[in-house]
């Protein structure tokens, strides 16, 4: 948005267009959000805190969470407003990548919303059925995907590659999806925003891990859309995909201004206003990217966490035995003892090795 106005004012005074820049709105983008989430942060808690808008804990969850019963919730949505207000000020409007971005965080962020409302108003952790909330994501993700699909058509010049299904470690797709490219993509979002829903139970974990996934996503879309580093590198060149840095690191500014009240001991949490915002935003840049499978390693620890959730409700199902003390993993670790500090921090280093693994894959192609 701010170009439309400051370009015919840089233009006329002949200096340098530093708006033109990626880079530069990237980065700017990334700070005006940080400033907005640290900035609000504490006027926001205190408004949540006056309309007693608590955190209802689970009665079958660890002990030692119970004392967090109360802490302010919702916080999730100062990170998607960071993020909305950062992406309209720096990022190109004219083009649909922005307005499928805007439309997943703020779409799942409000199913997010609703359920968080209901768990407060309701006074317990039960929130929307899961019936409910399984159809309102479904019908969203449906509707992204088909935006995705339809899209296509309007791309001329170029090589069309949406439905082409790409794989670290192989320099041509492996085959295209057509018309199975829908479900795939409904699929994989279902995946993120409630892979990210799973994983936000301790304090600045999700957090944390966001961030890192942010900044390999900004990375990775400062690439795509380099036409001569893609082709260097054999990744699928995505015209406009360089602007999807500057959403990726808004997420990566809100998250790290959210962070210094989220971390342990939380002074508000994200609940699922920010979760599903957030991985609904997640699985739109990857689909966006042509990076759906390489996201399964960006996004390491959210994958173990879905997979604890899986194997646990299969294993008790099937055998009548639990496989884990508690899941998600994350609750595992606690009950067997380790701090809530700690098993944090080592799921960061672990999603930080994800990160730096998926970047390699660029290469060994």
């Amino acid at each position: 948005m701010i170009l439309k106005f400051l370009h015919p004012l840089f233009k006329a005074l002949g200096g340098p267009n530093i708006l033109q820049y990626i880079t530069f709105r990237s980065a700017y983008a990334a700070v005006t959000a940080l400033l907005i989430s640290f900035l609000l942060g504490p006027w926001v808690i205190k408004k949540l805190r006056q309309l007693k808008i608590g955190q209802e804990i689970r009665i079958d969850g660890p002990e030692s969470h119970f004392s967090k019963s109360g802490t302010p919730t919702m916080g999730g949505i100062l990170i998607i407003v960071s993020i909305v207000f950062s992406i309209l000020l720096f990022e190109d409007l004219d083009g649909p990548f922005a307005w499928l971005v805007l439309g997943s965080v703020v779409g799942f962020g409000a199913i997010g919303f609703a359920d968080d409302f209901l768990k407060i108003t309701r006074r317990n952790a039960g929130g929307l059925t899961a019936g409910f909330k399984w159809v309102t994501q479904f019908i969203l993700a449906a509707a992204v995907a088909l935006v995705i699909f339809f899209l296509r058509t309007a791309r001329d010049g170029q090589v069309d590659t949406t439905t082409f299904l790409y794989v670290p470690f192989f320099k041509e797709p492996l085959f295209d999806l057509s018309y199975f490219y829908i479900p795939f993509a409904v699929l994989l979002l279902l995946w993120t925003t409630n892979a990210v829903n799973l994983t936000d139970g301790l304090d600045g974990l999700a957090t944390g891990l966001l961030i890192m996934v942010g900044i390999t996503i900004a990375i990775i879309s400062y690439l795509t859309g380099r036409a001569d580093y893609a082709n260097y590198l054999f990744i699928p060149f995505v015209k406009s995909g360089g602007e999807l840095a500057i959403a990726s690191l808004a997420l990566v500014g809100a998250c790290v201004g959210f962070l210094w009240f989220n971390a342990h001991p939380a002074q508000v949490m994200m609940g699922d206003t920010g979760s599903l915002g957030l991985g609904g935003m997640i699985g739109v840049l990857a689909l966006l990217l042509k990076k759906e499978i390489l996201l399964v390693i960006i996004m390491g620890v959210f994958v173990l966490e879905t997979l604890s959730v899986v194997i646990q409700v299969l294993s008790f199902k099937l055998r009548k035995k639990r496989v884990f003390k508690m899941a998600p993993l994350h609750h595992h670790f606690e009950l067997k003892g380790w701090a809530e500090s700690k098993v944090v921090i080592r799921f960061w280093i672990l999603g930080g090795l994800f990160t730096l693994l998926s970047l390699s894959t660029l290469k060994i192609q």
